[in-house]
């Protein structure tokens, strides 16, 4: 059961997160036309797993669903309420996500679905009463095809519906075909006369689905609908890769199949693609469709692990490379070759397994849709939310903490940055408010923009309140607009005077700032009044391998991320300052900076004590800077990051350690960290 439950939760949260922005982009269209269908094959899916895996209160909520779809399907979209239908079905996604999430946690999924089911069945009853010739919820037929009532006559035999074959291939993976077929026979019972299917035990026996790999999915039934309708009909199931559909001659009997003959007619062709609504509703299950193929699901523990073997292998080059034994060797011609080749192979498997762990952001921020519908109900704000650049991709680590920080973001936006409709019109702003989502690469970095054009942060008001609780205590004048800005970023920061649903308790923004320092990333804030305010996200590609520069303190060699360094130095005597506290600063083009004495902070034995005979490095992070004093570069190298043990804790300046080419040990600087201890 273990495998077939990682299964069921990975295809169904792939198909909850299909539905919802379905959902939402027909919403956006005024009209739920365009996702009839698609949120009925989905429901339908759903429903059949979950059953399968005894998980009734989904099953019985996506059975609610799925009637009140067939209904809609069997009446025409156009007359109901889309608004309420959208509610009624994001109201159900949030319950189906919950249950998802308890089955990832180990827990039950024992979530009572009899309150969404209520809801979808009373309005249910609402549009059956209403109407003054309500169709049967089980004549169910495709939009445009002919409708086979349940009390409909049987057609005379002069005039017999023609008899069909069809041989389906599921895709490659997709595991349980057995079900699926079944699955495939349950929906199609109701729409056409079905005679006999091979193999013909495909609920009862598991063993059926290698037959199905093998050989198909035979099918023989009668319809009066037309060819083309009926293969529609099939390919509204997405794991379907090919069908073969054709009609048997009259005398042909179900039994005499062979599996493995000529197909009757050629491979079907892809599903042709709709218009307007349509289009935004099945362009993402087509894409599916089209490359499930081509993609396999993998364990991301399992590419960690992958991630670990390559650094291993980038580490045991260096070994050889750096190795003093090595150095007779290295002066033949063939051993040099060969370690160039060596390298440059080892180089190559690495940019590989990074490509491997670089996911795109487009489904992050497709889920920022829901939050931004949902406030502007709420909060009764016109807004649109516009996305560019969401095919950049990041490594699978670092997306895992961006959810909860861009959800902040845009909630903050939304209650804090954009004002009420009425304020916008007075001030002659256009009624439709926008928060902008952007992402791009920059310098090896990946930057997330989240912009509004709303009224813009009041710096007066975040001074006041940061004074008030203790949060700063320099002078005004001392403080830029991006130092006072970014006390929002701050724990326990808030500007607003009551509690409400969304903001008040000074944690959203707290957790922004904690999750993205946490992968090494940086965030800046930057405020003009009246017209907006913009947040940027500085995040690194990946957290695995990075570049460094080693720096020797004392016998000590450290790492410094090259993304950190603006730049090294020897540093004059008439540049050494110091301030009334007896600090030291360094002056450079006009700027003090403050100096960090390495073997001090680290408190390691060496002899270089005069700042004017060893190396200075500046380094950067987050618009503030230090000077680190170092007895002298070593180079620069790749490094393979790794954690430092769980027995030593968190230390302040300390980000991790890795293992140099001679086998050493190195500590990797945290530059954050030393730039606090300096604040």
């Amino acid at each position: 059961m273990e495998s077939l439950l990682d299964i069921f939760i990975l295809e169904n949260s792939q198909l909850i997160e299909h539905l919802e922005q379905t959902v939402l982009s027909t919403e956006k269209c005024q009209g739920i036309d365009g996702a009839v269908d698609e949120v009925f094959r989905i429901m339908h899916t759903i429903k059949g797993s979950a059953s399968m895996m005894r998980y009734e209160n989904i099953a019985s909520l996506a059975h609610s669903i799925e009637d009140l779809f067939s209904h809609i399907r069997a009446n025409g979209p156009g007359q109901f309420d889309n608004s309420r239908i959208c509610d009624l079905v994001l109201s159900s996604i949030d319950f189906l996500k919950n249950e998802i999430s308890k089955l990832e946690n180990e827990q039950a999924a024992d979530g009572d679905s009899f309150p969404y089911i209520q809801l979808i069945d009373e309005y249910l009853n609402q549009l059956q009463t209403s109407e003054v010739e309500p169709a049967g919820i089980d004549s169910i037929s495709a939009p445009g095809g002919p409708r086979l009532e349940e009390n409909e006559s049987p057609a005379p035999s002069s005039q017999r519906s023609p008899r069909y074959r069809a041989l389906l291939f599921f895709s490659p993976g997709c595991e349980m075909e057995n079900l699926r077929a079944f699955g495939i026979v349950h929906r199609l019972k109701d729409l056409v006369a079905i005679e006999d299917y091979i193999p013909p035990d495909i609920a009862e026996n598991s063993s059926s689905s290698e037959f199905i790999k093998q050989n198909g999915f035979d099918l023989v039934f009668s319809s009066p609908r037309a060819l083309e309708e009926l293969r529609n009909l099939f390919l509204k199931d997405p794991f379907v890769d090919s069908l073969e559909l054709g009609i048997l001659e009259e005398d042909s009997p179900a039994k005499a199949w062979v599996p493995n003959q000529e197909p009757l007619v050629a491979q079907v062709d892809e599903k042709s693609s709709g218009t307007g609504c349509q289009e935004a509703a099945a362009g993402s299950a087509g894409h599916l469709l089209n490359n499930r193929s081509n993609h396999i699901s993998v364990n991301v523990h399992k590419l960690d692990l992958l991630m670990d073997m390559v650094g291993e292998l980038v580490i045991s080059q260096a070994m050889i490379s750096l190795n003093p034994d090595m150095s007779l060797a290295a002066q033949l011609d063939g051993f040099q070759k060969a370690s160039r080749q060596h390298s440059k192979i080892i180089n190559e498997l690495q940019d590989i397994v990074m490509s491997i762990r670089m996911v795109p952001l487009d489904m992050t921020f497709q889920k920022m849709h829901r939050i931004v519908r949902d406030m502007s109900k709420k909060l009764g704000k016109n807004v649109v939310l516009e996305i560019s650049g969401e095919d950049t991709e990041v490594d699978k680590n670092i997306i895992d903490h961006l959810s909860d920080p861009l959800m902040h973001l845009i909630r903050n936006a939304i209650d804090h940055g954009i004002e009420s409709p009425s304020e916008r019109a007075r001030l002659g702003k256009p009624a439709a408010a926008r928060v902008r989502l952007e992402a791009k690469n920059e310098s090896g970095d990946v930057y997330i923009l989240v912009s509004d054009d709303g009224a813009g942060l009041d710096r007066d008001k975040i001074l006041t309140r940061a004074r008030e609780r203790g949060l700063i205590s320099q002078e005004e004048r001392e403080l830029s607009d991006a130092e006072i800005h970014s006390c929002i970023l701050l724990p326990g920061f808030s500007t607003c005077e009551e509690v409400s649903e969304f903001s008040g308790r000074g944690v959203g923004m707290d957790v922004v700032a904690s999750n993205i320092e946490g992968v090494g990333g940086a965030v800046t804030v930057s405020s003009t009044p009246g017209q907006g305010t913009t947040i940027s996200l500085k995040i690194p590609l990946t957290l695995a391998i990075i570049n460094g520069m080693q720096v020797r303190v004392g016998q000590s060699i450290y790492i410094i991320p090259i993304t950190s360094i603006k730049e090294s130095l020897k540093i004059r005597a008439e540049n050494i300052l110091h301030d009334p506290e007896g600090r030291e600063l360094i002056m450079l083009r006009g700027q003090c900076y403050p100096v960090i004495r390495l073997y001090q902070h680290f408190r390691v034995k060496s002899d270089l004590k005069d700042l004017t005979e060893g190396i200075i490095i500046f380094v950067e992070h987050d618009s503030h800077s230090v000077c680190l004093f170092v007895d002298a570069l070593l180079g620069e190298q790749q490094i393979v990051v790794k954690a430092l043990p769980r027995y030593l804790g968190k230390i302040k300046g300390i980000g991790g350690c890795t293992l140099l080419g001679t086998g050493q040990a190195s500590l990797i600087l945290d530059v954050a960290g030393l730039i606090d201890q300096t604040a």
